[in-house]
């Protein structure tokens, strides 16, 4: 009995700073949404490049008009839900240290520090890239400085991983944990670059944000079985903050979530893996590509889309990442969203299962 009551007292721990994370970005978005448009957050000069850097034609006669549609930047509803939420009750806990309320603290050094300073590192550098992105003839910060910010705190954040908490295995499912050694620093690195170039399914109003929302919906899960009750209510919180943005995302998108939201959410991802595997005796990073299939099918779609043109002289798809080249063939952006958010919600499904049956 008491056992089954602090259990629950934990799911109520988990679900609250969602629901508030949900309720400071409904209310902070009227406000973030008056400053885009009134200093005209959006591409000034519409249309993109292809991957061996030709102009995208096909991408340009489907997108073009939206990109100056609607303002970038929407990212910020979910990142500055989430550090508002996490400050707040953590700031209210510091005021009012009743028993009660101290239990809605999940400001912990064990467990959100790391998370929560990757999310902020990384909202940061893509709300820079954004800024220069939106000037008139702007094109963003230079591809090579963004993949250097984000090798350069990967390496960081995972040799923070080997050499301070002792991380030098990898959860197998269904096995015993493999162990690599320092080489987790180098695979930190190779899944943070992974994800963040899967940022670009940000591309379809409502797209990004459904798909963010399943893959942290399922690490909350998965860290709540593994009794980081902290890592879980920070998940939970992320999920709250996407669900306002998906609010106002729904086609047509008031604004885009762009890389203040994509980098901040990626390279977070990347942390709450590891920090579910070997450190929560779990398999957080084997379930990875099952719980992101649609953010490893977005890369893989790029990568053959660029081999394929090299090796055999053509395109692959019509339109690379893979959502596009729906579009591109017929489908409708409304069609597209939402069987993707069918499949994201069967993959996390199918990922939360492979990692609990497995601890």
């Amino acid at each position: 009995m008491l056992s089954m009551a602090s259990e629950l007292s934990d799911i109520v721990r988990v679900l609250v700073p969602a629901f508030t994370a949900f309720i400071v970005g409904m209310a902070i978005t009227p406000i973030v949404t008056h400053y885009l448009y009134a200093h005209k957050a959006w591409k000034k000069n519409p249309g993109k490049t292809g991957l061996d850097g030709s102009p995208a034609h096909e991408f340009n006669n489907i997108h073009s008009v939206h990109e100056v549609r609607a303002p970038r930047m929407g990212g910020i509803v979910v990142w500055a839900s989430v550090l508002i939420t996490i400050l707040g009750i953590a700031l209210f806990a510091r005021f009012i240290p009743d028993a009660a309320v101290l239990k809605f603290d999940f400001l912990s050094r064990n467990q959100t520090w790391i998370p929560l300073a990757t999310l902020i590192v990384g909202a940061a550098v893509g709300f820079v890239d954004d800024l220069y992105m939106i000037r008139p003839g702007g094109k963003g910060l230079p591809l090579s400085y963004r993949l250097l910010i984000v090798v350069l705190l990967s390496l960081f954040i995972g040799t923070w991983f080997w050499a301070k908490l002792d991380v030098t295995a990898i959860g197998i499912p269904f096995g015993v944990p493999l162990e690599i050694g320092w080489l987790v620093v180098p695979l930190f690195v190779l899944i943070s670059l992974s994800l963040y170039a899967s940022g670009v399914i940000d591309g379809i109003d409502g797209l990004s944000g459904a798909v963010f929302g399943s893959v942290f919906a399922s690490y909350a899960i998965i860290a709540f079985a593994q009794e980081q009750i902290d890592l879980a209510a920070f998940s939970a919180a992320i999920v709250g903050g996407i669900l306002a943005f998906l609010w106002f995302n729904i086609p047509p998108a008031r604004f885009y979530m762009s890389d203040t939201g994509t980098m901040a959410l990626t390279l977070t991802i990347a942390t709450i893996a590891f920090m579910t595997d070997d450190l929560g005796e779990g398999v957080g990073i084997a379930v990875l590509p099952i719980v992101g299939a649609l953010l490893v099918a977005t890369v893989a779609s790029n990568i053959a889309q660029v081999a394929w043109k090299k090796f055999f002289g053509k395109k692959l798809l019509r339109i690379a990442p893979l959502h596009h080249h729906f579009e591109a063939i017929g489908w409708p952006g409304y069609k597209v969203v939402m069987r993707y958010w069918v499949l994201s919600v069967v993959f996390a499904f199918l990922g939360v299962i492979i990692a609990l049956a497995s601890t």
